[in-house]
């Protein structure tokens, strides 16, 4: 999510370095326009929006003429999480904790009715988290899509600012391809690739927009998975408008998180809309492979698992060695070695070379009806390259999305502005 702050974990991965940073009211049932003022701030960066644009190409998304937010008090919230009660948190990052809460239905409140809901509590300390709160507010404030984690309103009293989002039943991608114990197990090649469509939805409904969005920091843990699996891209705090149109680029400090981040926003702070489809070329790998994008446990030369597994990615046999060995060979090879490929064009060294979102879109939705049967391995080897049993416990979580091993503590990520 956000920016971290605070003391690194022992093992973090992804990590950043100094230069790679990720940057990530009163009343009750109140509805805001698109621009909040209080105190001389005003939030408005998102007014250029054209309210009908992107409605044609992706029906099922659209974007608000104004933002439609409830304003909550921050006593209703308190209530919502038994007092920020420590057994109710979610997770925590750089722009503080997440809670677990429970709203109860207006004038019902025995009747047991009411809505479960995520709620972000600013970190005093955290230096860059207003202008995140803010950037939330205006982005997921107007953009509806079934394929973005919806953000339901805000709070804003005193020193006190807080998000509230819809509850995402089963955590995040991250948790699922990476996390450890009895309650996390391995998904199967056909929910991998549904995450994999809803989240690349999710991504072209904002590029193709009248006034493209640039996400930013696309990787595993922002993408969050409900009851049925299906994927909604979170966090949005690090959200840019896209260039004009007389322009390739926008010019930015660099954010994000190392391993996913494109090289050429690494290098000059040149931000593309196709800077995104790097990184979501990243988690296509990482889906591939079950490995994290970035892993200093892992032998040296091993540690960017993009420069790593690149050779293997072009050549169907060389494949096999570094698919995910909890798969057990159970996936249709077919189109795996077309994903892979996809990856590939994904991951190009020159933003110019990348396929668009909606190029990417069409492919997966291809491939996916192409409805090849996952074939059934000859047998059960171990895996030739790929030891997971060596793979660091997860440090670092999206803030929305529930512990899924059961750990009761909860370490902050290392990345720092």
């Amino acid at each position: 999510m956000g920016n971290c702050w605070g003391s690194k974990a022992k093992n973090p991965t992804p990590s950043t370095t100094d230069r790679l940073s990720s940057g990530t009211g009163t009343g009750t049932s109140q509805t805001i326009s698109n621009t909040i003022s209080s105190k001389g701030s005003n939030i408005s960066a998102i007014s250029q929006f054209s309210a009908a644009s992107g409605d044609e190409a992706y029906p099922n998304g659209q974007i608000l003429p104004t933002a439609n937010l409830r304003i909550f008090s921050f006593t209703e919230l308190k209530v919502a999480t038994k007092n920020f009660r420590p057994d109710t948190v979610l997770g925590e990052g750089g722009f503080g904790q997440v809670f677990k809460g429970w709203l109860e239905d207006k004038g019902q409140s025995k009747s047991g009715n009411g809505t479960v809901i995520a709620v972000k509590k600013l970190n005093s300390e955290s230096l860059q988290g207003f202008q995140e709160w803010q950037s939330e507010v205006n982005f997921l404030g107007r953009l509806s899509h079934p394929n973005l984690v919806k953000l339901l309103g805000y709070c804003w009293e005193d020193r006190e600012l807080l998000l509230i989002y819809e509850f995402m039943q089963k955590g995040s991608l991250e948790n699922h391809l990476f996390g450890r114990g009895s309650a996390v197990q391995p998904l199967p090649w056909d929910i991998r690739l549904k995450i994999a469509i809803g989240a690349a939805r999710g991504l072209a409904f904002l590029h193709t927009s009248d006034k493209q969005v640039i996400y930013r920091d696309f990787k595993a843990s922002n993408i969050l998975l409900d009851g049925s699996y299906t994927a909604k891209i979170s966090d949005f705090g690090l959200a840019k408008l896209g260039p004009s149109a007389s322009q390739s680029h926008v010019t930015t400090r660099v954010m994000g998180t190392y391993g996913y981040a494109a090289p050429e926003y690494v290098a000059t702070g040149h931000l593309y809309v196709k800077s995104d489809v790097y990184g979501f070329g990243v988690v296509l790998v990482e889906i591939l492979t079950g490995l994290r994008a970035l892993d200093t446990n892992r032998p040296s030369g091993k540690h960017n698992l993009v420069d790593w597994v690149k050779p293997y990615l072009s050549e169907r046999r060389k494949l096999k060695q570094i698919m995910d060995s909890r798969l057990e060979g159970k996936y249709p090879s077919k189109a795996v070695f077309h994903i892979s490929q996809l990856a590939l064009k994904c991951l190009a060294a020159e933003p110019k070379h990348r396929p668009s979102m909606k190029e990417v879109l069409e492919k997966l939705e291809r491939f996916e009806a192409a409805n090849e049967r996952p074939r059934e391995p000859r047998n059960h080897a171990s895996h030739p390259m790929v030891h997971r049993q060596g793979q660091q416990p997860l440090h670092h979580r999206s803030p929305l999305h529930p512990r899924l091993d059961g750990n009761p503590a909860y370490q902050n990520s290392s990345r720092v502005r």
